[in-house]
């Protein structure tokens, strides 16, 4: 891993800058891509940006920035993109500070500005040594989520059309998915998702391969099987499927065939069990039949209490006594039979008897 410190003033990142809504903002003379199209908007707040212009305006010290080096030459920022934006958005005019907007200033405090320096890490390397990096840089201001770390160590078109697809305000995945999926498209959270689901979660693996790909057609199709086999499987809407791991399900189950109609009554019957303490995990559970996924009510110490006394501190299985704390409530009749979490239903078992009987 290569990493270089440069001192750049601020004229020559300005030169060239330009800020589109759909080509991104680049500055640099064209070399530098600031802000690459789809990716998270600009979100300093007023006082945010003009406490940058007030910094450079009294020759204080910004916090040093990164760029990401290609291999073409261009650049990307890595770190330091909303201070960017805020001073070249100054001096392109586009906001005023104490009343003053930088072609009011005097030329002297203009070249004041245009000749700050900043401190700018030039860095290259591997994907993997650059992402290696970054993770470890990546502590100050608004942390940067992995997806957009690794956002800025695979560029190319087939990201540039990933992120038209599931990084901006009303693209085709929120459209399709935002009642199914967590998270903050600007952020990276929808893209994430799907390369995760595609990729059974080696999303670098995924990104490396992919990189130099004209399109992301491949990612964007199979996303939208995901979403249309989940509202076939399950077709009545329920506010706790946003969030659920459909990718992983749908990999899995997409050729077995379903009742979707039994699945809904067992849902809903489900939905109404005070045993399930975790809705969301109906839906992985009516499919893999795993009762882990419903996080099903535990024993209280009172009920536990009950039936070790009840036991005289006899496990019925193995028929040797242990002390409470080497034992572990268990349902006489199991949740998947009808048994319920009651005092009567309990019975303490050693840890390993419980164990034993769990894994079966």
């Amino acid at each position: 891993m290569k990493i270089e410190l440069k001192e750049i003033p601020i004229k020559d990142v300005f030169e060239g800058y330009k800020n589109d809504e759909e080509e991104g903002v680049v500055g640099y003379k064209g070399k530098l891509n600031i802000r690459p199209k789809y990716q998270r908007e600009f979100v300093y707040k007023d006082k945010q940006r003009d406490e940058v212009i007030k910094t450079i305006k009294k020759d204080f010290p910004l916090n040093v920035m990164y760029w990401v080096k290609n291999k073409d030459g261009t650049f990307e920022v890595m770190d330091g993109q909303q201070r960017t934006i805020s001073f070249c958005e100054y001096i392109d005019g586009n906001f005023s500070l104490d009343y003053r907007a930088f072609y009011n200033l005097t030329d002297t405090e203009k070249q004041q500005i245009l000749n700050y320096k900043l401190k700018i890490y030039f860095c290259e390397g591997t994907d993997k040594e650059k992402l290696d990096w970054f993770k470890i840089i990546n502590i100050a201001g608004l942390q940067l989520k992995e997806q957009e770390l690794r956002n800025a160590i695979y560029t190319g078109e087939w990201l540039t059309d990933a992120k038209r697809h599931f990084s901006k305000t009303n693209c085709p995945a929120y459209n399709l998915a935002n009642d199914y999926i967590k998270g903050v498209l600007n952020r990276q959270d929808y893209l994430e998702t799907a390369i995760s689901w595609i990729s059974d979660g080696k999303i670098e693996d995924y990104m490396a391969k992919h990189q130099n790909k004209p399109n992301a057609n491949e990612l964007w199709l199979y996303f939208s099987k995901v979403i249309e086999w989940v509202k076939i499987i399950f077709p009545k809407y329920y506010k706790e499927m946003k969030g659920v791991d459909f990718g992983n399900l749908y990999n899995k189950f997409k050729d077995k065939e379903f009742n979707s109609k039994k699945l809904g009554e067992e849902i809903a019957k489900l939905m109404q069990d005070d045993e399930v303490q975790k809705k969301s995990g109906i839906f992985p559970y009516v499919l893999t039949r795993d009762e882990k996924y419903l996080n099903l009510r535990s024993f209280s110490d009172s009920q536990k209490r009950e039936a070790y006394e009840r036991q005289k501190g006899i496990c019925p299985v193995c028929k040797e006594h242990f002390e409470i704390d080497e034992m572990e409530g268990d349902h006489i009749d199991p949740w998947h039979e009808g048994g319920k979490t009651t005092a009567e239903n309990c019975q303490m078992l050693c840890k390993q008897d419980n164990r034993r009987k769990s894994g079966k």
